[in-house]
Order: structure tokens, then C-alpha cells, then sequence
């Protein structure tokens, strides 16, 4: 088959299924793995140039829902009638699911690729089951204005498997626009610093030092630069990310816990 991912998140699952050998063409922003930094680009992935997209004459693209503003695409994708399917992941088990539903439309076998998954999901999920604190945690996915995921959100869950609390579960949506004072007012453990979009080099905690009332906090020495890449996009690398979040809230429990060989894709 012929397929064109037109967010960084389908190209990673495909990566996952060994599949992206049969992608012809990807968005400006995938990256991972390395072999698929040859192929055409084809656009940001909310500007996805579809002339050139319809010219690479795809069997299937692979659109998702989780990147805001890609309704666009799809009904540029529905008016060519170009054949697609649209994901549209919000948590761990979703992202699974998209594992067996993308290998079925592709013609490979997934389910090894989704044992493995649930198995590392559930090992992380045993070294955590007996912490004595679940620590209270700030993700902050945009400095200005300020935006955090609620518990409509896979960080939500994310936080939950590695024994600690997304600060912002209590509202019941996927992103969460707030005000500094709101996020002071519940004093986190730890500030997590995932921008969605910005590698991490780019990322400035000094924008947050700066905030009114920061240095009275508990997470005044827990601030950290989380890796976007692995904390913002809806694919398994998450779960790399999980294990790194558990090193740092958990040591005892998960120092020991390698990053599985199917995670470590060049």
C-alpha cells in the first residue's frame, strides 16, 4: 500500500506496526523515526498541501482529530475523495485501539504490536500500585495564555500510572485555557513544562520564574522541561515518557525499569 501520515502521531503508530516502510509521503513535523525523514513533505500538518498530496496517489492517509485545526484537511481529503481514516486518540486504551484499527486497514498484523503495549502499560501500572504519595502534577502545554489538559486527556492518565495526579483533573474537558493565579492557588509538586510544538532546547522555565508568586511554591525546585515529543503527541511513545515521569516522581519504584527495545526505534 501506499500512505501518507499527515500528523507526527500516525507516523509514529505506523512506525509501531513496521508499516512505515509503505509511507510515500508525511506532514513537515514528523521526525521519528529517522528512516522516514527522506520522504516528501508535504505541508505543516494544518496546511497539508493536497495537491501535492493527491499526486503521491495514495491508497490510504492517515488523518487524526487530536491535532486541532486538522478539520480542514479531512474535508479537503472528503471533497478529492481520497481514501482516509481519521483517529482521533484521548487516552492510553484509545491509542491501542488505533494500533489494531490502522494494522487492519493497512493489511498487517497488530496484534503483537498491541501486546506489547498493554504489557508495558500494565508493568507500569505494578511498580506504582504501592507508592505511599501521589504527588500533584502541573503540565503546562502553552506559557501565554496559559494551557493545561484536564481529565479528558492521555497526561491525566499518564500522571495516574506513575503514581501521581494531574493538578487540573478535576476538569472534565481534554485543555484547559486557566490563569496563573489558578494554578498558584493549588500549589503542584512538581511544574512540568511540555509546550506542545516546541522542542525542548526552545522551552523557558524562566518565563514561569517570573510569575507572581512562584518562588513560594512547593514546585519552586521541582520545575521541569519535559520532552514534547514524547508527552504531546497521542502515540506509544508515550509510554517512554511515562517511564522517564516515573523515574523522576518515583525512583524507587521505577529506576530500574528500562525503556523496552520497541520503544527504541532510531
Amino acid at each position: 500500500m501506499r500512505l501518507i501520515s499527515i500528523c507526527p502521531s500516525n507516523t509514529e503508530l505506523l512506525a509501531f506496526l513496521g508499516a512505515e516502510k509503505m509511507l510515500v509521503g508525511i506532514d513537515d513535523y514528523s521526525d521519528w523515526p529517522e528512516s522516514v525523514t527522506h520522504l516528501p513533505r508535504l505541508g505543516p500538518d494544518l496546511s497539508i498541501r493536497m495537491d501535492e498530496l493527491e499526486q503521491l496517489e495514495p491508497d490510504l492517509v492517515l488523518a487524526s482529530l487530536s491535532v486541532p485545526g486538522m478539520e480542514k484537511n479531512i474535508e479537503e481529503l472528503k471533497k478529492r475523495e481520497i481514501p482516509h481514516i481519521i483517529l482521533d486518540p484521548q487516552s492510553l486504551e484509545d491509542i491501542g485501539q488505533d494500533l489494531l484499527t490502522v494494522g487492519k486497514a493497512c493489511g498487517v498484523d497488530a496484534l503483537t504490536a498491541y501486546a506489547a503495549y498493554t504489557a508495558v502499560i500494565d508493568e507500569i501500572k505494578s511498580r506504582s500500585s504501592a507508592v505511599e504519595s501521589r504527588p500533584s502534577l502541573y503540565w503546562e502545554w502553552w506559557p501565554k495564555p496559559i494551557f493545561t489538559p484536564g481529565k479528558v486527556n492521555w497526561l491525566t492518565e499518564i500522571s495516574e500510572i506513575t503514581g501521581g495526579r494531574n493538578l487540573f483533573d478535576d476538569k472534565d474537558q481534554a485543555n484547559v485555557q486557566t490563569l496563573w493565579e489558578d494554578v498558584q492557588s493549588r500549589d503542584p509538586d512538581y511544574i512540568l513544562l511540555a509546550w506542545v510544538g516546541i522542542m525542548t532546547d526552545k522551552v523557558k522555565p524562566e518565563l514561569v520564574r517570573k510569575r507572581p508568586g512562584y518562588k513560594e511554591m512547593k514546585a519552586a525546585a521541582e520545575i521541569h522541561i519535559m520532552e514534547e515529543e514524547l508527552y504531546c503527541r497521542p502515540s506509544p511513545r508515550l509510554l517512554e515518557g511515562a517511564i522517564k515521569l516515573g523515574k523522576l516522581i518515583h525512583p524507587k519504584q521505577f529506576n530500574s525499569m528500562e525503556v523496552p527495545e520497541f520503544l527504541k526505534r532510531p
